[in-house]
């Protein structure tokens, strides 16, 4: 079966924007398949639309993602991903959602959404009302913070290892030690030099003074 076109894509948003109304703030078409943008609260409504809507039939659940845009006043996207294989078509569903706000689960509508979900709460800290079972899924036990955020640190909060002398995993503050180094992209890493850039024009009794 071939992919729907642009024209049947371009129907097709306007008969979901059409029949959801103010539940989707936006639809349209990019990168060859249906995009919209969604109220959150309303999340269930709009994939339940997109699954059972004879024009649509997205009844293949794909996956679910979050995005982190520490800029916007709503942080985080959370993103569905959707499939018709009755149509050939694809569909994105992006919720906007803000920094301590929840996001209905839609395990009800999609079962598989379940780990996703999880996965989103553990990476971002996107919590989702009414999940059964909302614990981390890719963090270890006492994991602290949600390491996708983009303010999380590269480095994170602890490091792990093996203690020979306790005979077991022990947990530590980072400690990076280094010393301060200059890389001008031209010469191999390099110690601190003897005299601050800038200086070295400077006569020796200035340098020192």
């Amino acid at each position: 079966m071939a992919m729907m076109d642009e024209q049947s894509l371009a129907d097709l948003a306007e008969h979901v924007a059409e029949q959801l109304g103010d539940a989707v703030r936006d639809v349209g078409v990019a990168h060859g398949q249906l995009q919209m943008v969604a109220d959150k609260d309303r999340i269930r409504e709009v994939l339940r639309f997109l699954r059972d809507d004879p024009r649509c039939r997205f009844v293949a659940f794909t996956d679910i993602c979050g995005v982190d845009w520490p800029e916007r006043e709503e942080r985080f996207e959370v993103v569905y991903h959707l499939l018709s294989p009755y149509h050939n078509a694809r569909v994105r569903v992006k919720a906007p959602v803000a920094e301590g706000e929840a996001v209905p689960s839609v395990i009800e509508v999609f079962p598989g959404a379940e780990w996703y979900e999880r996965e989103v709460w553990d990476m971002y800290g996107v919590f989702f009302s009414d999940h059964p079972d909302l614990r981390r899924i890719l963090t270890d036990y006492g994991f602290s913070g949600h390491p996708l955020r983009k303010d999380f640190p590269v480095t994170g909060h602890v490091e792990v290892r093996y203690d020979e002398d306790l005979k077991r995993v022990i947990y530590e503050p980072v400690n990076l030690q280094q010393a301060w180094r200059e890389f001008d992209f031209l010469s191999p890493w390099k110690g601190e030099p003897p005299v601050l850039p800038g200086d070295e024009k400077a006569t020796d009794e200035e340098a020192g003074a």
